[in-house]
């Protein structure tokens, strides 16, 4: 399986494509989507749309992950995240793509083994189990590695039957499933 993890944002889309094996992971790609900050919102929806439609044919994923959104303290930035996840999401859907979304917390659990780990230790932990020399860099790339795992590992979870929560959604955007 070829999954494609992905850290939303509008200024730097994380992301990792990773292939999924007999509980082996290899890494085929990783890196940012980067927009100028002294561009029209607008423009740089369009720039995170096209070049998410580009990486999803260059590297051809079975399955999305994706983060889900979750509000801290600004408003106007959670609007605008949720404005380019909106994009990433399109741009999957168009693609025939599935796209699961996971909580911070999921992750965390999923590849540091506790719910609230600190960023810090879920990037060591995402280094070692992708044998990465270093920690990727910038920190959306790592999270969006991480987010590949935690649906390796999910997906592993669901087919020997145990129990998680995730979304999962169709061509058409709706939700197939909640509780898997």
């Amino acid at each position: 399986m070829r999954i494609l993890g992905i850290d939303p944002g509008y200024a730097i889309v994380g992301y990792g494509v990773l292939d999924y094996e007999k509980a082996r992971f290899g890494v085929v790609d990783y890196g940012a989507i980067t927009t100028d900050a002294h561009t029209l919102f607008e423009t740089r929806l369009v720039s995170v749309y096209d070049d998410m439609i580009a990486l999803i044919e260059r590297t051809k994923p079975d399955v999305m992950a994706i983060e889900t959104l979750f509000y801290t303290t600004n408003q106007k930035t959670v609007i605008y995240v949720a404005e380019a996840r909106g994009v990433i999401l399109l741009a999957a859907t168009q693609k025939g793509i599935p796209v699961y979304e996971y909580s911070p917390m999921q992750v965390k659990q999923s590849v540091a083994g506790y719910g609230k780990a600190v960023k810090k230790q879920v990037q060591e932990m995402t280094r070692r189990l992708l044998r990465l020399e270093s920690v990727p860099k910038p920190d959306d790339t790592a999270d969006a590695l991480a987010m590949a795992i935690c649906h390796a590992h999910s997906s592993r979870s669901q087919l020997f039957g145990k129990t998680g929560s995730v979304n999962v959604y169709n061509l058409r955007g709706a939700q197939l499933g909640g509780k898997k």
